[in-house]
């Protein structure tokens, strides 16, 4: 079924996404944000060449470090859509990812993972998933192939795991996915990474999985959003709001920053994270993430080997209660710069680099999910910098994005009422 951007949004309301007025409204009044995120649903739409958030910022006496590093102009030319409902009626997904004959493997927050035919009819339920934590924000979250998948059938996915003696904390397991006829099965599941400490919450787990070009694992993870425990993000004896890097086998690699230094963690690669929602490698091979701010502070970052990215000791944007973080500060000495930030917040989700066909202007540029702007969010970054940010709204909640073998966009989407449910929408160039 092929469907206008506008006529998606209907279908999705009224549809797939039901009746709720917090998930599918076309205007951002203030019934219409989330409880937890004061944000904006899509603007109708700036002028090309002019930024596409119009709102007010929750820090407006807050200014940018550098020139653009917020509000960047919108292309002169913006992208034109038209999108097709692939698969719905799915359980509330959390990660999708293309398998080397087009059929998509999903992860539902629940706790399964199923294989969808390229078509989205056939679901293929995966048994030997481990037990997860899926309360508030937990459950089965992100998942990547191996390198080489084609030959060993490897995968890696996160899950937020019960621990032993109490409390819960992200880990990183990895199993051969074997699929025979009909059946589907996880052989071999064993955790290689885990998250410590532990801790009794059920918020911010991060987390996304990326293979770097030396085929080393860089796993972004969350600080766990309580106060005082957010504040181990910048300890480096606490794996609370890191970057970890290791080997695919889960040993650590002989070049990690502080492997020989006393009373840290030797995994971490950078720290001074807070919710890693979102996590690519650019066209150089280098690593960039999203951080979900809390009212405004959304950042872009590009984790470099041991350094830190300030949180919460510095940061755009206020609490959820409207008060400063820490003392407020926008900066401080030896933390870095985010490369850009968003106040008000996206909400980030999943993130792709674009290198298809589909859509040549896109070519080099990252797509962001918008869980609270609701579509995809398309940045231009020239260097270390942000050239230009376009938004594509499809008001419905983006908890994935991936590009298929085609260089289509998939967007896969969320509705959190009751168990929640998903669909998987195909974005593309429109006649």
């Amino acid at each position: 079924m092929r469907t206008t951007s506008r006529t998606l949004a209907l279908l999705l309301a009224s549809t797939l996404l039901g009746a709720a007025p917090a998930l599918a409204q076309s205007q951002g009044t203030e019934a219409d944000r989330l409880s937890h995120v004061d944000g904006n649903l899509p603007d109708a739409g700036n002028a090309p060449g002019k930024p596409a958030e119009t709102a007010e910022a929750n820090a407006p006496s807050q200014k940018p470090a550098f020139e653009g590093q917020t509000r960047a102009p919108q292309p002169t030319e913006l992208a034109k859509v038209e999108t097709t409902v692939l698969a719905d009626g799915l359980p509330h997904l959390w990660a999708m990812e293309f398998l080397p004959d087009g059929r998509m493997l999903v992860t539902a927050k629940k706790g399964a993972m199923m294989v969808l035919s390229a078509d989205g009819k056939t679901r293929t339920e995966v048994s030997g998933v481990p037990k997860v934590e899926s309360s508030g924000q937990g459950g089965l979250l992100d998942v990547a192939l191996s390198p080489g998948f084609a030959e060993d059938g490897m995968i890696y996915f996160t899950f937020s795991e019960p621990r032993e003696g109490g409390g819960n904390g992200t880990s990183l397991g990895s199993a051969k996915l074997v699929m025979d006829g009909d059946a589907a099965k996880l052989e071999g599941m064993k955790v290689v990474y885990q998250q410590i400490p532990a801790y009794d919450g059920n918020k911010h787990f991060g987390s996304r999985i990326v293979f770097a070009p030396d085929g080393k694992i860089l796993l972004g993870v969350g600080e766990r959003s309580d106060t005082p425990i957010r504040d181990q993000a910048q300890d480096l004896n606490s794996g609370l709001g890191k970057v970890f890097r290791i080997n695919a086998d889960g040993s650590i690699p002989e070049d990690n920053p502080f492997l020989a230094r006393e009373n840290a963690q030797d995994a971490i690669w950078s720290y001074g994270h807070r919710n890693i929602q979102s996590a690519a490698l650019d066209g150089e091979g280098r690593l960039w993430v999203v951080e979900h701010g809390a009212r405004g502070g959304d950042e872009l970052n590009r984790p470099e080997a041991g350094k830190n990215y300030g949180w919460p000791v510095i940061t755009y944007g206020v609490d959820y209660g409207g008060n400063p973080i820490g003392e407020g500060k926008t900066a401080g000495e030896g933390m870095e710069q985010p490369a850009y930030y968003w106040d008000p917040v996206i909400g980030p989700s999943g993130m792709a680099f674009y290198q298809g066909d589909e859509f040549p202007a896109w070519k080099g540029a990252f797509l962001i999910g918008g869980l609270v702007t609701q579509g995809l969010v398309v940045v231009h970054v020239d260097g270390d910098r942000v050239k230009s940010e376009e938004r594509v709204p499809l008001e419905a909640r983006i908890r994935d994005v991936k590009v298929g073998p085609d260089g289509a966009v998939y967007a896969l989407t969320e509705r959190r009422e009751g168990e929640g449910s998903s669909t998987i929408v195909r974005v593309a160039a429109a006649d």
